[in-house]
């Protein structure tokens, strides 16, 4: 019955005439990600907390979630997702994680919350489908960041948003190896590097600059919250990242007004007008 479940909305060999781990090119597509990090992936109170601060920015934008739709692209586990489940009258969660999708549907499926083994640069639902489309620390995962920006424009419906969260590719400290430098040395550089600390075999994380985000986000009106968060960490659920008062804020408020685009990470909501 899960297998099943896990086939709904991939591409039938009929269509393709291949498997769908055939047709995806095993180099650019970043298979096992939650098999690679459980610590993170199932960890449930990091990930209901992360879930937490999507949920009160868009509570703050959107003053009523009751009734809206969402897609979660990158679900992997589904214990995001199954968060949004309590606020959102209908939430899909997608992934090209099998093992993730398969036990976000053993533990996490429920009346209004689905999870489908899905590439989100094409996701074959309905145009203007969702309110609502999350995008957290998703678009340097996959091949085409491009693409993926241009399938959420596609599925999110007039006035819709997009939760979007992105690092910059300029910092010190790369958020998913912790090995300075590494999203901005060159890619054959990078590889190497991950070799000789032990860290991995191939980068496939492609971080973009903040000009070139700003220019991958382009079709829609950007909403940042970045400043937002970290002066009131509060209301944003973010204390656990920056605790209010500390030089931790101080520093991060002074980058942000300073040279915001050395800033790590930005928080925005993207507007479809």
């Amino acid at each position: 019955m899960i297998a099943k479940k896990v086939a709904e909305g991939i591409r039938s060999p009929e269509n393709t005439g291949k498997d769908q781990s055939e047709v995806m090119d095993k180099r650019l597509y970043q298979y096992g990600f939650s098999e690679q990090n459980p610590l993170t992936m199932y960890n449930i109170e990091q990930r209901s907390r992360k879930a937490d601060k999507v949920l009160a920015v868009l509570a703050t934008e959107i003053k009523d979630l009751s009734n809206m739709s969402l897609l979660d692209i990158g679900c992997s586990t589904g214990i995001m997702t199954a968060k949004y489940g309590e606020k959102f009258s209908r939430v899909t969660g997608v992934d090209i994680d099998k093992p993730a999708i398969e036990h976000a549907i053993n533990t996490y499926s429920a009346e209004n919350v689905r999870f489908c083994l899905k590439d989100g640069m094409e996701t074959l639902f309905d145009s203007t489908s969702f309110d609502v489309v999350i995008c957290t620390h998703i678009y340097e995962h996959v091949p085409d960041s491009r693409k993926l920006l241009t399938e959420i424009y596609r599925l999110l419906k007039p006035g819709g948003y997009c939760y979007f969260v992105a690092a910059n590719r300029f910092t010190f400290l790369e958020g998913h190896y912790h090995l300075p430098f590494l999203s901005v040395v060159p890619k054959t550089v990078a590889h190497l590097y991950l070799k000789m600390t032990g860290k991995g075999k191939y980068y496939y994380e492609k971080h973009l600059t903040y000009w070139k985000l700003k220019k991958l986000v382009s079709e829609f009106e950007i909403i940042d919250y970045t400043g937002k968060i970290v002066e009131d960490p509060v209301t944003y659920h973010a204390e656990d990242m920056i605790k209010p008062g500390s030089w931790k804020q101080k520093l991060a408020l002074y980058v942000i007004r300073e040279a915001y685009w050395a800033f790590p990470t930005y928080v925005w909501l993207l507007h479809k007008k």
